[in-house]
């Protein structure tokens, strides 16, 4: 009889060890040998990095220049996959609705989330709530451009010349829209945009005089700059760029115009601490390599390396003053203003 007691008591007391480490194993904070942590496994496989524009523009190039450097520090491959349209809006979407374990990531444009809202309906809108950013890569500044024969060097000889312009656009929703469109309602200049596909069509339309004026991003426009074929009129940043020194700000010549593309890397929603904590190291260390340096001096982009937070903070307020600005001056972002 004690015997049979002595067994009981023993398969309870097995019974309760079992149990209290089942509550263990479920809990969020503990870990088993056999389980390693989120960033201890992490990452699993190779890291595809989604691009939402075509291949050869600036944020391909920028996100292959990324995608090198972080493949180096995480140990595995980072493919580019370019999925273009609607400015980066269906390749973002597609991203924030993969599985959050950091296998997936998407290169974002700060337009698609401060200014392509001003040109879509809300219902179509991007909004940064809908990914979780992992780090800011770089700026891109925009240039205000003129076909050299024309002779226009400045804003005063726009205001001057006594006519409407045709202006082209690297697309509708984008910087290049909306930079054009307030300096021209600031100084009031008369002018109607004409949008195409990217900078490279638009500043080709501007060489062959098919539009007066563009704004196109700096490393399309240096080429023919440097070739005495285009004139650079206004920067659109908030000083003057580093590597266009002797062109003034619109700010300088009198207009509270700054409109820069700045780009940021973003992984789904949810995605879990650890596993961005060393996705941030790794592309920190790719940043701080000297070929990455290099590319970025050789691509003509101003460093902007900014944690998340910071991120955030400075695109949403970039879009609600872009928001009170096209109000301010009646402007609609849908094109032909």
């Amino acid at each position: 009889m004690k015997a049979t007691t002595r067994r009981r008591g023993a398969l309870a007391g097995t019974g309760l060890a079992l149990s209290l480490a089942l509550a263990l194993t479920g809990c969020g904070n503990v870990t088993t040998a056999s389980e390693p942590a989120e960033g201890d496994s992490y990452p699993t496989g190779p890291v595809t990095l989604t691009v939402g524009q075509s291949a050869g523009g600036s944020s391909d190039l920028i996100a292959r220049a990324v995608a090198e450097h972080a493949s180096d520090a995480l140990g595995v491959a980072v493919p580019v996959v370019n999925k273009p349209g609607a400015n980066g809006a269906l390749a973002t979407l597609e991203v924030a609705s993969a599985k959050p374990d950091g296998q997936t990531l998407i290169l974002l444009n700060a337009s698609l989330f401060a200014i392509t809202p001003l040109a879509v309906p809300e219902s179509e809108a991007v909004s940064l709530d809908d990914v979780e950013v992992v780090a800011g890569i770089s700026q891109d500044d925009y240039v205000l451009l003129a076909n050299v024969d024309s002779g226009y060097q400045s804003i005063d000889d726009l205001k001057n010349a006594g006519k409407a312009f045709n202006f082209g656009t690297t697309g509708v929703g984008t910087g290049s829209q909306l930079a054009q469109s307030l300096v021209f309602k600031a100084a009031g200049i008369e002018g109607t945009d004409i949008p195409f596909d990217g900078g490279s069509p638009a500043l080709v339309a501007l060489l062959g005089n098919q539009v007066d004026l563009t704004v196109v991003q700096l490393g399309e426009a240096m080429p023919q700059i440097e070739a005495g074929k285009v004139t650079p009129i206004v920067v659109f940043s908030a000083e003057r760029n580093q590597y266009l020194k002797d062109v003034p700000t619109a700010t300088e010549e009198g207009y509270d115009v700054i409109v820069s593309q700045f780009r940021a890397i973003g992984a789904p929603k949810g995605t879990p601490e650890p596993i961005l904590k060393k996705l941030r190291e790794a592309f920190a260390e790719g940043f701080a390599t000297d070929t990455y340096q290099d590319f970025n001096k050789q691509g003509l982009f101003t460093p902007a390396e900014l944690d998340a937070d910071k991120v955030v903070s400075s695109w949403t307020a970039a879009a609600k003053n872009y928001k009170s600005l096209t109000e301010e001056y009646g402007i609609s972002m849908g094109g032909g203003n």
